[in-house]
Protein backbone atom coordinates (compact mmCIF):
# COMPACT_ATOMS: atom_id res chain seq x y z
CA UNK A 1 0.00 0.00 0.00
CA UNK A 2 1.17 2.95 -0.80
CA UNK A 3 0.44 6.37 0.25
CA UNK A 4 1.77 10.52 -1.03
CA UNK A 5 1.31 12.36 1.95
CA UNK A 6 0.54 16.30 1.38
CA UNK A 7 0.08 18.83 3.96
CA UNK A 8 -2.53 21.05 2.68
CA UNK A 9 -4.10 24.76 4.21
CA UNK A 10 -8.04 22.91 2.26
CA UNK A 11 -8.35 20.71 -0.18
CA UNK A 12 -11.48 19.19 -1.53
CA UNK A 13 -12.34 16.40 -4.74
CA UNK A 14 -14.54 16.68 -7.59
CA UNK A 15 -16.75 14.26 -9.34
CA UNK A 16 -18.80 15.47 -12.10
CA UNK A 17 -18.68 19.22 -11.08
CA UNK A 18 -19.69 18.61 -7.35
CA UNK A 19 -17.55 18.45 -4.38
CA UNK A 20 -18.02 14.87 -3.17
CA UNK A 21 -14.91 15.15 -0.15
CA UNK A 22 -13.26 17.75 0.79
CA UNK A 23 -11.05 18.92 4.15
CA UNK A 24 -9.60 22.12 5.71
CA UNK A 25 -6.32 22.28 7.27
CA UNK A 26 -4.69 19.06 7.65
CA UNK A 27 -3.34 16.25 5.38
CA UNK A 28 -4.55 15.26 1.43
CA UNK A 29 -3.80 11.71 1.13
CA UNK A 30 -3.56 9.99 -2.14
CA UNK A 31 -3.86 6.24 -1.69
CA UNK A 32 -2.73 3.31 -3.97
CA UNK A 33 -3.71 -0.84 -2.91
CA UNK A 34 -1.01 -2.95 -4.22
CA UNK A 35 -1.79 -6.94 -4.83
CA UNK A 36 -1.17 -8.75 -1.74
CA UNK A 37 -1.74 -5.95 0.64
CA UNK A 38 -4.38 -6.60 3.60
CA UNK A 39 -5.54 -5.20 6.56
CA UNK A 40 -2.06 -5.46 8.47
CA UNK A 41 -0.91 -2.82 5.64
CA UNK A 42 -3.94 -0.68 5.94
CA UNK A 43 -3.44 -0.35 9.68
CA UNK A 44 0.04 -0.02 9.77
CA UNK A 45 -0.09 3.16 7.35
CA UNK A 46 -2.97 4.60 8.72
CA UNK A 47 -1.61 4.99 12.43
CA UNK A 48 1.61 5.88 11.21
CA UNK A 49 0.08 9.18 8.90
CA UNK A 50 -1.99 9.82 11.90
CA UNK A 51 1.11 10.02 13.94
CA UNK A 52 3.58 11.70 11.83
CA UNK A 53 5.00 14.72 13.00
CA UNK A 54 4.75 16.93 10.26
CA UNK A 55 2.85 20.27 11.15
CA UNK A 56 4.69 22.91 13.07
CA UNK A 57 4.95 24.01 16.65
CA UNK A 58 5.28 27.47 18.35
CA UNK A 59 8.35 27.35 17.64
CA UNK A 60 8.20 26.31 14.05
CA UNK A 61 9.30 22.82 14.16
CA UNK A 62 7.44 20.03 12.51
CA UNK A 63 6.89 18.35 16.44
CA UNK A 64 3.04 17.82 15.53
CA UNK A 65 0.95 15.31 14.14
CA UNK A 66 -2.70 15.83 11.93
CA UNK A 67 -3.88 14.73 14.84
CA UNK A 68 -2.09 16.92 17.51
CA UNK A 69 -3.28 20.26 15.29
CA UNK A 70 -6.97 18.68 15.24
CA UNK A 71 -6.53 18.94 11.55
CA UNK A 72 -8.45 17.33 8.42
CA UNK A 73 -8.09 14.99 5.80
CA UNK A 74 -9.18 14.38 2.28
CA UNK A 75 -8.15 10.23 1.14
CA UNK A 76 -8.58 9.76 -2.54
CA UNK A 77 -7.86 6.44 -3.82
CA UNK A 78 -5.67 6.38 -6.76
CA UNK A 79 -4.45 3.06 -8.33
CA UNK A 80 -2.09 5.07 -10.66
CA UNK A 81 0.69 5.36 -7.80
CA UNK A 82 1.50 1.53 -8.49
CA UNK A 83 2.41 2.14 -12.04
CA UNK A 84 5.22 0.21 -13.44
CA UNK A 85 7.11 1.92 -15.46
CA UNK A 86 10.60 0.32 -16.02
CA UNK A 87 9.93 -0.78 -19.23
CA UNK A 88 8.90 1.14 -22.30
CA UNK A 89 7.31 4.62 -22.10
CA UNK A 90 3.40 3.57 -20.92
CA UNK A 91 3.08 2.76 -17.98
CA UNK A 92 1.37 -0.85 -16.40
CA UNK A 93 -0.64 -1.13 -13.42
CA UNK A 94 -0.51 -5.10 -12.83
CA UNK A 95 0.80 -4.24 -9.57
CA UNK A 96 -2.55 -2.54 -8.50
CA UNK A 97 -5.09 -4.73 -6.46
CA UNK A 98 -8.64 -5.85 -8.40
CA UNK A 99 -11.08 -3.34 -7.72
CA UNK A 100 -13.06 -5.05 -5.04
CA UNK A 101 -9.83 -6.10 -3.08
CA UNK A 102 -8.34 -2.20 -3.48
CA UNK A 103 -11.99 -0.56 -2.41
CA UNK A 104 -12.45 -2.98 0.81
CA UNK A 105 -8.92 -1.73 1.87
CA UNK A 106 -9.32 1.66 0.87
CA UNK A 107 -12.28 2.10 3.09
CA UNK A 108 -10.42 -0.14 5.89
CA UNK A 109 -7.73 3.03 5.56
CA UNK A 110 -10.47 5.65 6.00
CA UNK A 111 -12.38 3.82 8.96
CA UNK A 112 -8.88 3.95 10.86
CA UNK A 113 -8.17 7.31 9.78
CA UNK A 114 -11.48 8.60 10.94
CA UNK A 115 -11.17 6.59 14.58
CA UNK A 116 -8.00 9.65 14.34
CA UNK A 117 -8.98 12.36 12.79
CA UNK A 118 -11.54 14.98 13.54
CA UNK A 119 -13.07 14.97 9.57
CA UNK A 120 -12.26 12.68 6.50
CA UNK A 121 -13.58 13.31 3.83
CA UNK A 122 -13.27 10.69 0.69
CA UNK A 123 -12.93 10.51 -3.02
CA UNK A 124 -15.03 8.36 -5.16
CA UNK A 125 -13.27 5.03 -5.72
CA UNK A 126 -13.14 4.38 -9.19
CA UNK A 127 -14.23 7.56 -10.24
CA UNK A 128 -12.59 10.43 -12.55
CA UNK A 129 -12.09 12.54 -10.07
CA UNK A 130 -10.34 16.48 -9.83
CA UNK A 131 -8.51 17.57 -7.12
CA UNK A 132 -8.07 21.54 -6.12
CA UNK A 133 -5.53 22.19 -3.23
CA UNK A 134 -3.63 24.23 -1.48
CA UNK A 135 -0.09 23.02 -0.04
CA UNK A 136 1.41 24.14 2.96
CA UNK A 137 5.18 23.82 2.75
CA UNK A 138 5.03 22.41 0.44
CA UNK A 139 5.83 19.17 2.53
CA UNK A 140 4.96 15.73 0.82
CA UNK A 141 6.00 12.16 2.35
CA UNK A 142 5.47 9.31 0.14
CA UNK A 143 4.43 6.00 2.36
CA UNK A 144 4.79 2.39 1.37
CA UNK A 145 3.43 0.04 3.54
CA UNK A 146 5.69 -2.32 2.54
CA UNK A 147 8.87 -0.33 4.07
CA UNK A 148 6.73 -0.19 7.91
CA UNK A 149 6.14 -3.70 8.02
CA UNK A 150 9.34 -4.47 6.62
CA UNK A 151 8.55 -6.51 3.96
CA UNK A 152 11.19 -4.73 2.27
CA UNK A 153 13.58 -1.83 2.53
CA UNK A 154 13.99 1.85 1.85
CA UNK A 155 17.77 3.50 2.30
CA UNK A 156 15.60 6.62 3.22
CA UNK A 157 14.08 5.60 6.26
Amino acid sequence: MIAVLQRVKRAAVTVDKNVVGSCGEGLCILLGVAKGDTEKDAEALAEKTVGLRIFCDENDKMNLSVRDIDGEALIVSNFTLLAAYRKGKRPDYMGAAAPDEANRLYEYFCELCQKEIRQVGKGVFGADMSIDLSCDGPVTIVMDSNVLLKKTTDSNI
